[in-house]
């Protein structure tokens, strides 16, 4: 990945601006996007709400793999195997041991910038 590409998904994620409270209370409630009238308006906001998204996405799923790698590191005593963090996870163990694997480069300082 270009330095150009990794800088833009460390971007911080816009802020997610809604109360818990009021979206279960109002479940077509969303983000207040569907009381915008202008539609350049919604589009700037719903683009800026799924790039905060994905960026959350990308960053929870990397804490994922480091997880993992941890649970998985052979120097602890209580360590799991794949299968154990597949099912604790709700993946297969083939997506178990990739992630494990992820994890492991993300501790190393080998992340996606590396991969490209």
């Amino acid at each position: 990945m270009a330095d150009a590409d990794q800088s833009e998904r460390r971007m911080r994620p816009a802020p997610l601006l809604f109360e818990p409270a009021a979206a279960a209370a109002d479940p077509d409630r969303f983000f207040g996007l569907e009381s915008m009238d202008d539609p350049a308006q919604l589009l700037d906001r719903s683009t800026e709400l799924t790039l905060s998204f994905r960026a959350a996405t990308d960053r929870a799923v990397e804490f994922q793999a480091v997880a993992a790698a941890q649970l998985a590191d052979p120097r602890r005593f209580d360590r799991l195997t794949a299968a154990d963090i597949a099912r604790r996870a709700r993946w297969t163990e083939d997506y178990a041991k990739k992630m494990i694997e992820f994890g492991r480069d993300l501790q190393n300082g080998r992340g996606l910038a590396e991969e490209a």
